[in-house]
This record gives structure tokens, C-alpha cells and sequence, in this order.
């Protein structure tokens, strides 16, 4: 997933284990694109990536002009944001209890 988000031009994209801490997921992958339209690309990569290479049916929440997109693979969880809305969040701080894996600037 890291790589085929990294190959569409992902930035600063970040794999967390939240295996221990968390009840309905055990990977986080966040990352970031730099317009709506990379946002969307981004996420139809996650999913078809998913199904093709791992034979998981991802479901697709949120807009690209919402700034937050999220694709779900039931125990992966993609996040893909534009900067401003990373910057908000701020997800990597609210799940820092995770155990980072990847961390690609």
C-alpha cells in the first residue's frame, strides 16, 4: 500500500501499527496529496491496489474537497489529506501510542 501510494506521488506517507490500542483497525496509512485531484487519484489507488494485489473490497469515504478521504479495508484504514487538513487532525499525534513502520518524507 505504502509503495502504490508513494508510485501516484504521495507525500510524507506514514504506516502505523495500532494493533494494541485500537479495536477496529490495525494499520493506519496516512498521506498526503497536494490537490483535490491527487486526492482522488490517490484514493482509487489505495482501493484498486487493495483488490488487486490483496483481494481486499475497500470502501471509499469523503471528497476530495472535504480535504479527508478515507479508504476503508477493514483492518487497514487509508487516510489521505490534503496538507491543511493533515495539519488539523494532526492523526500521527493522536495516535502516537502506535507503532510507526514507515515513515517516507
Amino acid at each position: 500500500m505504502v509503495n502504490a501510494l508513494e508510485d501516484k506521488k504521495g507525500e510524507d506517507i506514514t504506516l502505523i501499527e495500532i494493533l494494541e490500542i485500537s479495536s477496529f483497525a490495525d494499520y493506519f496509512v496516512i498521506c498526503s496529496g497536494t490537490s483535490e485531484r491527487m486526492l482522488d487519484a490517490l484514493a482509487d489507488e489505495a482501493e484498486q491496489n487493495a483488490k488487486k494485489n490483496f483481494g481486499l473490497n475497500g470502501r471509499i469515504e469523503g471528497t476530495p474537497q472535504s480535504g479527508w478521504m478515507v479508504v476503508d479495508l477493514g483492518d487497514i484504514v487509508v487516510h489521505i489529506f490534503s496538507q491543511e487538513q493533515r495539519d488539523y487532525y494532526r492523526l500521527e499525534e493522536l495516535w502516537s501510542q502506535g507503532k510507526v513502520l514507515v515513515r517516507l518524507h
